[in-house]
């Protein structure tokens, strides 16, 4: 008995005594960023995020409280998100030390253009209240999500294929900062490249059979053109180009959806649903959400894809 508990005395402290292993502190723009970041570094970092639930990821604007945070970060991974055009060269004052790393620096884009000839009609002045609490100046600032025909498109990370390419840029620049965690982080980068494989593998299986005429489908905001055309798909935007559509606009897209069969229109948790239910309202529809930033990225994608089906063809099982 009493050299039990001596070898556990002992065990505790051996244990005690262990080195802690240090951990890096990490920020990224938006919550996908910040599984892709989990995934990879594990326990070796711990991560701020800039852009908190619920809040328009092209607006935002940082806390003094978050500043502060970065002051102690050894890098930042930026996504090309347009908040971060205004901000990165702050973070950079505030911190000469930390990182900046643009993980979509290795990503060939798609254009964001308009999807109608008359997008003239889309009323400007409407379009600067597109997203709850949008303040259009600061879009003209940078701020904003004032976008332009024929602008790179930012929302990369909705495509399992291309995290992975933020992920590597992820995994390469957090070995630069902890060199001691390099096989933690090859490693990690492996377990969730697999991992996008998978996902990738699994949403074309949910979209294989559904027929060519029924691949279209219509969203507020444009966040799903990398997915759409990963997975064989057309999405019709609502906004065109940061601007809400004017009456001979919203009316095209009511013929439009109902030319094509479209039953719901999918709206951003982050924006404004109400042009959306008009346009449900017109064909008889309804709306539903999809949620680009949600940082159980995995299910968030399949979520979507189970929505999209539905919405598509009615049900949500593959053959």
């Amino acid at each position: 008995m009493i050299q039990r508990l001596t070898l556990l005395i002992m065990g505790i402290i051996f244990m005690s005594a262990a080195p802690v292993q240090a951990r890096i502190l990490a920020a990224v723009s938006i919550a996908p960023e910040a599984y892709f970041l989990k995934q990879i570094a594990g326990d070796r970092a711990d991560v701020v995020v800039m852009v908190p639930p619920g809040a328009d990821a092209h607006t935002y604007e940082p806390k003094p409280r978050q500043l502060a945070d970065l002051s102690k970060a050894a890098v930042y991974f930026a996504i090309g998100m347009d908040f971060e055009d205004a901000w990165l060269p702050r973070f950079a004052a505030a911190n000469p030390k930390m990182a900046i790393v643009k993980t979509d620096a290795g990503i060939d884009k798609i254009p964001m253009v308009a999807h109608h000839d008359d997008d003239d009609d889309h009323d400007h002045d409407k379009g600067k209240k597109a997203a709850k609490g949008h303040d259009h100046a600061k879009a003209e600032k940078g701020h904003g999500h004032e976008h332009h025909d024929g602008e790179p498109d930012p929302h990369v990370w909705l495509s399992p294929a291309l995290a992975k390419v933020i992920g590597a840029s992820m995994r390469d620049a957090l070995v630069k900062a902890d060199p001691e965690g390099a096989a933690d982080y090859a490693a990690g980068y492996e377990r969730f490249a697999a991992q996008c494989d998978a996902l990738d593998a699994e949403i074309k299986k949910v979209f294989a059979d559904v027929p060519a005429g029924q691949r279209k489908f219509m969203v507020f905001h444009p966040s799903w053109g990398y997915f759409a055309r990963d997975y064989g798909l057309t999405q019709i935007p609502i906004e065109q180009l940061g601007r809400e559509p004017g009456p001979k606009a919203l009316a095209g897209l009511i013929k439009e959806a109902k030319a094509d069969g479209v039953k719901v229109i999918f709206v951003q948790p982050q924006l404004s649903a109400a042009q959306a239910e008009t346009i449900a309202k017109g064909i008889g529809g309804a709306t539903a959400a999809i949620n680009p930033l949600a940082e159980d990225w995995p299910a968030s994608l399949r979520g979507a894809a189970a929505a999209l089906r539905q919405g598509l063809v009615g049900k949500t099982e593959t053959k």
